[in-house]
């Protein structure tokens, strides 16, 4: 029987099913799927009855698929891999090769997925596909996928399709792709994942508002100056110069990630925690979020491209000197944006947004800055609107939560100090290193679609980097590269919020 988000128990394994991975031989599964699936194993939420099948144009069989992610697991595990556990799950990964936009394919996929079914004895016709593909492919497979009858859903067996980021370059491509996939799959079979969502602290974010009366009170315009959401990489391009070439981090980085914390950082009180309930609140922020008019983009979007630095002691090369990545090129690898909920709880109350590669330490947090008090008793100088007092979520690479708060220095004299009221998720106890896709994958097998993007969410989103995209195109930037390696941006991004009294909340 389906499960409905009434009947998931998060501590369940869930429903016995086939997971099918295309780009079986990519990064992605290698570095985060397997291990992450592995992860579900060893704490008991994979269903007893479970199996993998990797599709990929490399040619392999189940032996070589076994024998290779047996390799990589030993450098991309987040915890000492049990053998016998290992062996277990690696038992029940197969393979087949072939080229995606061969019907025969997945022809020889249905046939291995009821040779697989049968030789494990898995019940039922649950089956999760996750598309680890180029993004180009995603309309390919799932139209294959489709003509093929393996996404047709039965009283005993569900059919989904997980979709990877980027959703769409742009506006029009993210709506050709909806309608591509809704050709052949209707909108509840559609799991668009953000490997953001999956973080601790970023679902902790519901928890902390709402399950604490002391915050929500607060958590409104009359008391909040400002917000401040921050996603900065020490890292450059990697091996991925080609894609961050083509795509820039505003599309990379602010338009999914960034937009989907800042929605659960504003979002009203969800009437439950269903995964409609949440995600509507979650689209009426973004649908507030009005987008700008080509000037306002001038005043209110900072793009920067870094040049050559020092990273840790070392020297790194200019983005336009990195492997795959044109020396001419114009691409952003800094955005920062001034964005305004305007609704009434957050009118007038500017969120500030920034992301960017080879920045001065990775990081990534959301500080959210309290007004000052209306009486200055204890002398202190008010240098802006921005009060003492701040709630600090720090997402990665710690995840910690941190509240600023205003105290007296012990001695004779009133002297008042900042001081900061800190919790460590290792309060709770050891906690094993994650990937952050294991809640999510689980997610999808019991069928809880909150944490994942709906298509009216997606569409909202775009409509709001749309403009930005549109004027950064037809302006070309004269001052590329405009950053130095090791610092915290470019001198344009500081401006952006000294022109309101404020400054970027940066780490020593």
């Amino acid at each position: 029987m389906l499960q409905t988000n009434s009947t998931i128990n998060h501590r369940q394994p869930g429903p016995p099913c086939i997971f099918v991975i295309f780009g079986a031989s990519g990064d992605l599964t290698k570095r985060k799927l397997i291990p992450a699936l592995f992860n579900l194993r060893c704490v008991g939420l994979l269903p007893s009855k479970f199996a993998v099948i990797g599709v990929a144009i490399t040619q392999g069989n189940d032996a070589s698929f076994r024998d290779q992610m047996s390799q990589d697991i030993k450098q991309f595990a987040t915890h000492p891999v049990d053998e016998t556990e290992w062996n277990q799950f690696i038992s029940s990964c197969f393979y087949i090769s072939g080229d995606f936009n061969d019907a025969a394919v997945f022809t020889a996929l249905k046939e291995k997925m009821e040779e697989v079914r049968t030789a494990q004895q898995i019940p039922g016709g649950n089956a999760v596909f996750n598309l680890a593909v180029t993004p180009t492919l995603f309309g390919t497979v799932a139209a294959k996928l489709g003509e093929a009858g393996l996404l047709n859903e039965t009283p005993d067996g569900y059919r989904r399709v997980i979709i990877e980021k980027p959703f769409g370059r742009d506006l029009d491509s993210a709506r050709q792709l909806n309608r591509d996939l809704h050709h052949c799959l209707d909108e509840s079979q559609i799991y668009r994942i953000d490997h953001y969502l999956g973080k601790e602290t970023v679902q902790n974010i519901m928890v902390f508002r709402f399950a604490n009366m002391i915050f929500e009170p607060n958590w409104n315009r009359r008391y909040v100056d400002s917000v401040q959401i921050t996603v900065a990489e020490s890292l450059g391009v990697e091996n991925r110069g080609g894609y961050l070439d083509h795509y820039g981090v505003l599309r990379d980085m602010l338009q999914n990630h960034m937009l989907s914390v800042l929605s659960l950082i504003a979002m009203e009180p969800p009437g439950s925690i269903s995964g409609d309930a949440v995600r509507n609140e979650k689209v009426k922020v973004l649908d507030a979020i009005r987008p700008m008019e080509p000037e306002e983009v001038i005043e209110n979007a900072v793009r920067g491209q870094y040049g050559a630095g020092v990273i840790d002691g070392q020297p790194v090369p200019a983005y336009r000197s990195e492997p795959s990545v044109s020396p001419t090129s114009n691409t952003e690898t800094f955005a920062a944006v001034r964005l305004y909920v305007e609704n009434w709880r957050w009118a007038d109350v500017p969120f500030y947004l920034r992301t960017g590669k080879r920045l001065a330490k990775h990081l990534t947090q959301v500080v959210i800055r309290f007004k000052r008090t209306p009486l200055m008793l204890f002398g202190e100088k008010a240098h802006s609107e921005a009060g003492p007092n701040a709630l600090i979520l720090n997402i990665q690479p710690e995840e910690s939560i941190t509240i600023m708060i205003r105290a007296k220095r012990p001695g004779p004299a009133i002297v008042v100090d900042t001081i900061p009221l800190d919790f460590d998720y290792n309060e709770f106890g050891k906690q094993s290193p994650a990937t952050g896709y294991e809640t999510l994958l689980h997610d999808c097998m019991i069928g809880d679609m909150t944490l994942f993007h709906r298509e009216d969410s997606v569409d909202a989103s775009w409509r709001i980097v749309s403009p930005i995209l549109d004027v950064w195109g037809a302006l070309p930037p004269r001052d590329f590269p405009d950053y130095e390696a090791g610092s915290w941006g470019p001198a344009a991004a500081d401006k952006l919020l000294a022109r309101d009294g404020r400054a970027w909340e940066n780490p020593a």
